[in-house]
């Protein structure tokens, strides 16, 4: 059976007394997107600058298409793109300019530094703008000029650390569609995000991180599928919001959520012994009168809380280590 293009085994990393990395484990298939969630200092940015080799671990090994990337760091670089969460490109240079400045600090010969950024200009949708000041373009339009700095050499590996970080969400739809056009070529994406709406769109697996750990990995619907479904009554009273969840409580054995604020009452229903019948009737029988009785599937940011007790922030992760450089090269 091939080895995962990505492996990491039993990682450790401290810097001064805190411990950024706590024996943490991955593995990613070729050719698909790996979400790596957490809170803010679980340790995701450690762990890119690691597998990056940009930082290495006090213990555990890691390994980039079968090679180590403590002992065979060159070659490891050879392979992988990195891109952080801010854009590193010169905005006085064209976008055109900038691409094939960086083939040619890639020691491309001259012509095929143009004719590679002129190919990614044209396939990434910047072909009109190439001729620019970058100082012109839009946030996402910097963004997706970034992101192909980092294809110049066809990097079997892509970490992208906080991608779509400030961006708005036009910005970010163009960034997602770049990222699934890399996967279909057979690139392998890392992807850190904090946007856990991004995680679901794009993810093939996600691995949540936290305190130094992969406390829980799965694709976006397995890790849902874990969580159960989810019952959301929204009452006509706030005044019955109490009573309420009392009803629910009976029901389900779990107490609800309760936002007060939009009248309305959530709770994870115990596998298939409850249904909505059940739910009208009981809230019925109790004298509660309900606007509206649905059942869903549970969010990611649902999943995040349930399994790190802390809900996701969409602030960059700076609290382990300071954030990675443009590009290992």
């Amino acid at each position: 059976m091939e080895e995962p293009i990505v492996v990491a085994e039993g990682l450790h990393k401290r810097f001064g007394t805190t411990q950024a990395l706590r024996g943490l484990d991955l593995t990613v298939p070729a050719g698909t997107v790996c979400g790596v969630l957490g809170p803010n200092g679980a340790g995701k940015t450690t762990l890119i600058r690691i597998l990056a080799t940009l930082a290495a671990p006090d213990a555990g090994r890691a390994r980039i298409a079968g090679h180590d990337v403590v002992r065979e760091a060159d070659r490891v670089r050879a392979r992988i793109g990195l891109a952080g969460q801010y854009a590193a490109v010169d905005e006085k240079m064209t976008g055109r300019g900038n691409l094939r400045m960086f083939a040619r600090l890639y020691h491309l010969p001259r012509r095929e530094a143009h004719r590679r950024a002129d190919e990614l200009l044209e396939r990434f949708g910047l072909a009109e703008a190439a001729d620019r000041q970058v100082g012109g373009y839009s946030g996402g339009m910097r963004r997706r000029l970034d992101l192909i700095t980092c294809l110049i050499l066809r990097p079997a590996v892509l970490f992208l650390d906080e991608p779509t970080t400030g961006l708005d969400p036009r910005s970010r739809g163009e960034i997602w569609d770049a990222i699934r056009r890399l996967v279909a070529d057979g690139t392998t994406v890392l992807l850190t995000t904090q946007y856990l709406d991004e995680a679901d769109q794009l993810a093939d697996d996600i691995a949540v991180v936290d305190h130094g750990r992969v406390i829980a990995t799965g694709t976006p619907d397995a890790l849902k599928a874990r969580l159960g479904d989810r019952l959301d009554v929204v009452l006509q009273d706030r005044a019955q919001l109490e009573h309420g969840a009392s009803v629910l409580a009976g029901l389900t054995g779990a107490e609800p959520a309760v936002d007060a604020e939009h009248a309305r009452l959530g709770v994870a229903l115990p596998g298939d012994t409850v249904r909505l019948a059940d739910v009208v009737r009981e809230l019925d029988r109790a004298g509660v009168a309900a606007a509206d009785v649905s059942l869903r599937r549970p969010t990611l940011d649902e999943v995040f809380l349930s399994l790190t007790g802390r809900p996701a922030t969409e602030q960059p992760d700076h609290a382990d280590e300071t954030a990675p450089v443009k590009e290992a090269v």
